[in-house]
């Protein structure tokens, strides 16, 4: 089963699906966690996206989808993928829907995680003094977020279109989140 964890930056994605790993096996597909680790690295890609994050800005999709294809025979042999921070764009959608499709696959869910900005911002901030994360800085977030609203959400009449989109209400504790995602990963799908 492969499968999109949706919502904006801070939505309780990474939680969810580490949650989902741990429980069904799943892959996550981070790409926020991938960049991160190239980041770490050094390496050529890493410098190459760094200031982009750090300006909160969306890393290029032939950067992201080359990212991702190099993931899936692993998510195969696990069974399921969990998407997690792309799909970002309908150019994504297309690509990531072409390379499943090549492969004998498709996307069988996507779950949105639905939240207001006002808790995101809260959220954001006690992340930021947590972990220090670059992205997580106040003014990057606010430029994550308009980035989201404008280029990620009009994702939704996508994929509502496919029949395979499902939202959980994200404003609930970790738990109730948990049931929510799987109430509709366990209900029969079309």
């Amino acid at each position: 089963m492969n499968i999109i964890l949706f919502g904006p930056p801070a939505a309780g994605k990474g939680t969810q699906a580490k949650r989902l790993v741990d429980s069904r096996n799943m892959v996550q597909l981070s790409t926020g966690d991938m960049l991160r680790a190239a980041i770490a690295s050094g390496s050529a890609l890493g410098k190459r996206v760094e200031g982009v994050m750090q300006r909160g800005e969306l890393v290029t999709d032939e950067i992201v989808i080359a990212l991702i294809e190099e993931r899936l025979p692993e998510a195969e042999a696990a069974g399921g993928a969990i998407f997690d921070g792309f799909p970002r764009t309908t150019a994504q959608a297309e690509a990531l829907d072409a390379m499943l499709s090549a492969r004998g696959a498709r996307i069988d869910l996507v779950v949105r995680l639905r939240v207001n900005d006002e808790a995101l911002t809260e959220r954001i901030a006690g992340r930021f003094a947590e972990s220090g994360r670059p992205d997580d800085n106040p003014e990057s977030f606010k430029v994550r977020l308009a980035a989201y609203n404008a280029q990620t959400a009009p994702l939704l009449p996508y994929y509502e279109g496919q029949g395979k989109l499902v939202e959980v209400d994200g404003m609930g504790s970790i738990e109730s989140v948990s049931s929510g995602i799987d109430k509709a990963l366990s209900s029969p799908r079309g």
